[in-house]
């Protein structure tokens, strides 16, 4: 490393976040419902442009952001980029599969690519996991790239990186019951003493 802001690469696989357990499924297949101040919509290109106090959810997933700008390709998959207000940061959660479990994160930039299953956040990048309600991972760096599809997250430090030096940071809470005691072996059963015919134990 010759700096301190050269891009440091964490790349953790979500088995140590817990069971395997990805985004909500179902969440591909939910329409996408958006509210906004403005709506400036592109037939030709098949974009929208939505500007103020955007909020959108489609299932599990909310996302909330100044401006966000969604693309949907021939085959039906959505894009969405998600910029925040000035001094503030874009917010993403959505549910994990099978779990009470939720994934939340902020940035000033937000890629959404429903084709990949993929979640990308960009400069002042944060992600959290929480257990119901309670916190149990978090980490930050410049960018952070979700891949729900992969159970993968990929974290980069950098200039962006709002720890310290540009530094990745990550608190990663260990998996429930991960540090309960091994089971005791069972007890070997006590040796049998065989009577004796004869007061020294000799045959005669």
């Amino acid at each position: 490393m010759k700096n301190s802001y050269a891009p440091l690469l964490l790349s953790l696989a979500l088995l140590l976040w817990g069971p395997p357990a990805g985004a909500e499924k179902a969440d591909r297949d939910k329409p996408m419902n958006i509210e906004a101040d403005a709506l400036r919509y592109d037939d030709l290109k098949q974009t929208s442009v939505f500007t103020g106090k955007v909020v959108v959810t489609k299932g599990t997933i909310v996302i909330r952001g100044a401006r966000v700008e969604v693309r949907q390709d021939p085959e039906g998959y959505q894009y969405g980029v998600v910029t925040a207000e000035p001094g503030k940061l874009a917010f993403y959660r959505q549910k994990r599969e099978g779990v009470d479990e939720f994934i939340e994160g902020e940035s000033q930039v937000i890629e959404y690519d429903g084709k990949a299953d993929r979640v990308k956040f960009i400069k002042q990048a944060e992600l959290r996991r929480f257990r119901g309600a309670t916190l149990s991972d978090e980490m930050v760096g410049s960018v952070i790239t979700y891949d729900n599809a992969n159970d993968v997250f990929n974290v980069d430090g950098g200039p962006g990186s709002p720890a310290k030096g540009g530094r990745v940071r990550a608190v990663l809470a260990p998996r429930p019951g991960a540090s309960a005691p091994a089971p005791a072996a069972p007890a070997a059963p006590p040796a049998q003493l065989r009577p004796s015919t004869t007061l020294d134990g000799s045959r005669k």
